[in-house]
């Protein structure tokens, strides 16, 4: 059954309250970043060494071994620190959110966004002055912004995960996520994805307008200068 309904301005507002035990899916986001963070670094130190000759034998498998190694270190720091981080918010992650006809925005609560960000800034502290980066990129995930908002006409992919009650609606430099269970589940789902199949096309055709004309008025200026 449904709980999620249109208030009197037409606008959808709705509280949701996540187990940060039981729902993973911010230590997997926290996780991917750390992943991609350190592959990129390798990737980059491995292309450096590929003009050496020795690289190919030995070097490489130096890499492979350093890189495990590093990932190890960092889950390990990840998971302890996303610990901690429950433990210290109570184990529930409070988000608001308030949904019209062309975005959607979440906010953290007002209480557990000062706390969030007193623990981001005492984690970043604490890794500086032990010299652990991997101490200090937790820190700045766990004092990030508390709140997004997604423009529908912006939308580049939704991707729904229903057993962990999050829709994902990204952006190209921004993903933001939209909780909600059962009946309500669907129902935003499917209101996000009509949205978005509009009113992308709409503003994809009023961008290739501005550029047609932008386009024509340098034709314009250009024989203009002749």
């Amino acid at each position: 059954m449904r709980t999620i309904f249109p208030g009197p301005d037409g606008k959808f507002r709705w509280t949701y309250e996540m187990s940060l035990y039981k729902n993973p899916t911010i230590l997997l986001m926290v996780i991917k970043i750390f992943f991609w963070i350190i592959f990129g670094i390798f990737v980059f130190s491995s292309l450096l060494q590929v003009g050496d000759r020795d690289f190919w034998f030995d070097g490489l498998l130096g890499q492979v071994k350093a890189f495990g190694i590093i990932l190890g270190v960092m889950l390990a720091l990840c998971l302890i620190g996303y610990l901690i981080y429950a433990l210290m918010m109570g184990g529930k992650y409070v988000v608001r959110f308030e949904m019209d006809e062309n975005g959607v925005s979440h906010t953290q609560s007002t209480a557990q966004a000062e706390k969030a960000r007193k623990i981001g800034t005492a984690t970043m502290a604490v890794g500086a002055l032990a010299g652990k980066p991997g101490v200090v990129g937790i820190g700045m995930q766990s004092g990030a912004r508390t709140s997004m908002t997604t423009d529908f006409e912006r939308v580049k992919s939704i991707k729904a995960y229903k057993n962990r009650s999050v829709i994902k609606v990204n952006e190209v430099l921004s993903k933001n996520q939209v909780y909600c269970d059962g009946d309500d589940f669907d129902f935003i789902l499917d209101y996000i994805q009509q949205r978005v199949a509009v009113l992308v096309p709409i503003r994809q055709a009023k961008l290739a307008a501005e550029k047609e004309k932008r386009r024509q008025e340098k034709a314009q200026r250009r024989q203009r200068g002749r």
